[in-house]
Formats: structure tokens, C-alpha cells, sequence
């Protein structure tokens, strides 16, 4: 099968397309025929050798399409199922080995994009909204790269459970998209001080909860922006990790720091598939949506990549193959 691969970490050229010869299911994994993958940050820093793999790899972490074999054991998917899944290498490529386990039944009205798009990003979204505040009405959250992918689907669950939305952007186009989202303000962090801009925007109260993937560009000015007795959630490094801080710091204002991966939040079969459902009612509901930035084909996954990195994209970016 033809597949995106990796003999060594740098730059988007790395990601060369080859030959890969796949094998058969083995017990417990069933064979995905890839209709369409997610692409996303953690592939970055694992082509950068940030995060460090086994070379040669295989990039790509998401995807949705059929399936079309099934080792032993395996009895809750079938041959010509439509499925999705997230934490599963590989997925940069025509077909993918994946434990049967981590496969979301994926529902006959999304399309296979919808389905790439929504596993990795709208349950992160769903762990980072849930697990370490619990947003009342009127709570002040503020939400960094607001109109990216993760963004903009955090922005549209912060403001479903009736929280005052603030996001954070570049541009006077991101600024737009996350408005139509449902921020209630924007700031541009090229042109204002956000902490400041925080503090003026909500009387200095601060904000309550802060989720950030953005990290060392962004930190410091979260220790401004947040309230008295706030969260500050990172998830992610997009400008580079946080400068250490002493933990005493956080005591001025009682504040707390989390940080949080996905995958030490999808640690059951059962809780996999009680995040994957609570996003698939929000998009059945209409008030989830995900938008689709740009859909490269698989060949493109260097051009995808430069994309991502430079910041360019406001919503989802995916690779199709051409099957």
C-alpha cells in the first residue's frame, strides 16, 4: 500500500511517500481501508523529533473509513463498517492495523472528513471543558488560537455551557471566524496585551479558566489574566514549551495548573467511547460544528504540515487518499 513515511525526524521534507507492505490482522486489530486522516500537532513535534518515535514510522493518529478484515477475537466491528479512530499510528496511509478496540462506530449521516475530523480534537475539547472546572453560567474563560481546530470547537462548548467566551487570535480574519463560533470577545495578541486586555474586559475578576495550547508565548500572561482561585490548563506547545515557574508564584492568587494529553484521558474502552459520544450528540444537536480548513491528498502531507506549523489555518486540516 502506498504511505507517508518517515526515515528520519526534521523538517515537512521528511515525509516521503513509499511502498509499505502492511500484513494481515493480527488478534484483537482489525484492517482500515484510510478514506481520510486527521492531521494534527503531535505529528509536528513527532516529525521534529520533539516527541521521539521508532524509525521508520508512519505518521498520523486519526482517521475514519471501513473496515475491510478483522483478526481473532475481534467482535465488535465487521467487515464494511464505517468507523473512526484516534491514538492508533499510522494512519497516514491507504490501509492501517488498529487495535478493534479504539474503533468509533462512526454514524451513517458523517461523512468520512467529519469522521477524521472529530476524534483527537473534539474529544481533547471534551476532557479540557470537563475534567478540571466545572463551568457555571457567566464563568469568564479565556481559550487561546481561538480559531483554530482546537479552538474553535472549545469556544463553541465553553459558550453551550453558558460561560463568557474569550479567545485569543492573529488576525483580523481569525478574529471573524472565531466570533461566528460564539466568542463573545476577540483579542488580537499582535495588537494588545491579552492579560491587560483580560483584566479591563472583566472588571478585574480575571478569567476563571484559561485553556492553552499555545505555551511559551502565552504563559506568562496567563499568570496575569487569571482570576483569583483560577485554572489554567495547558495542553499543548505550539510556540514552544513554558519557561519553568516556581509553583510558589501560583500562590498569590491561589491559582492552579493543570496540563493534560488525551490519551491518559481515553484509558477504557468505556471512557473512549463516552467522550466520542458526548461529541457526536453535540454535532447531531447542531450546536458543535467543525470546520474543515483545507483537505490535502495524501501525497501533500509535507505541504499539510507546513501549513499547521505556520499557523495558517483556521479549523481542521485533513489528507484524503485516493481511493
Amino acid at each position: 500500500m502506498k504511505a507517508i513515511q518517515m526515515t528520519q525526524t526534521g523538517g515537512p521534507e521528511v515525509l516521503k511517500v513509499n511502498n509499505v507492505d502492511i500484513g494481515k490482522p493480527k488478534n484483537g486489530q482489525a484492517l482500515i481501508k484510510i478514506e481520510a486522516a486527521g492531521v494534527n500537532f503531535i505529528d509536528v513535534y513527532q516529525r521534529r523529533g520533539n516527541y521521539p518515535v521508532n524509525l521508520p514510522y508512519v505518521p498520523g493518529l486519526e482517521a475514519a473509513g471501513i473496515v475491510e478484515a478483522v483478526g481473532e477475537g475481534v467482535k465488535n466491528v465487521k467487515p464494511g463498517d464505517r468507523v473512526a479512530y484516534v491514538h492508533e499510528p499510522g494512519s497516514y496511509a491507504e490501509q492501517s492495523l488498529v487495535r478493534a478496540d479504539q474503533l468509533i462506530p462512526l454514524p451513517a449521516e458523517l461523512s468520512f472528513e467529519q469522521g477524521a475530523a472529530f476524534p483527537l480534537q473534539g474529544m481533547t475539547a471534551h476532557y479540557l471543558i470537563n475534567e478540571f472546572r466545572k463551568i457555571k453560567p457567566n464563568d469568564q474563560v479565556l481559550i487561546h488560537a481561538a480559531a483554530g481546530g482546537m479552538g474553535l470547537l472549545l469556544v463553541q462548548w465553553a459558550k453551550h455551557l453558558g460561560a463568557h467566551v474569550f479567545g485569543t487570535v492573529s488576525t483580523e480574519e481569525k478574529a471573524k471566524i472565531a466570533k461566528e463560533a460564539g466568542a463573545d470577545e476577540i483579542i488580537n495578541y499582535t495588537k494588545q496585551d491579552f492579560a491587560k486586555e483580560i483584566q479591563r474586559l472583566t472588571n478585574n475578576h480575571g478569567a476563571d479558566l484559561i485553556i492553552d495550547g499555545v505555551g511559551k508565548t502565552t504563559f506568562p500572561g496567563n499568570m496575569q489574566a487569571a482570576a483569583l482561585r483560577g485554572n489554567i490548563v495547558i495542553f499543548g506547545a505550539a510556540s514552544g514549551p513554558v519557561d519553568p515557574i516556581s509553583p510558589n508564584a501560583l500562590m498569590i492568587h491561589s491559582l492552579t495548573v493543570s496540563g493534560g494529553s488525551l490519551f491518559n484521558y481515553i484509558l477504557s474502552r468505556d471512557e473512549l467511547l463516552m467522550r466520542a459520544k458526548a461529541v457526536l450528540e453535540g454535532i447531531k444537536q447542531g450546536w458543535l460544528k467543525f470546520r474543515i480548513d483545507q483537505t490535502f491528498p495524501l501525497e501533500r502531507a509535507s505541504e499539510a504540515h507546513k501549513k499547521l506549523e505556520e499557523r495558517k489555518t483556521s479549523g481542521k486540516v485533513l489528507l484524503k487518499t485516493n481511493g
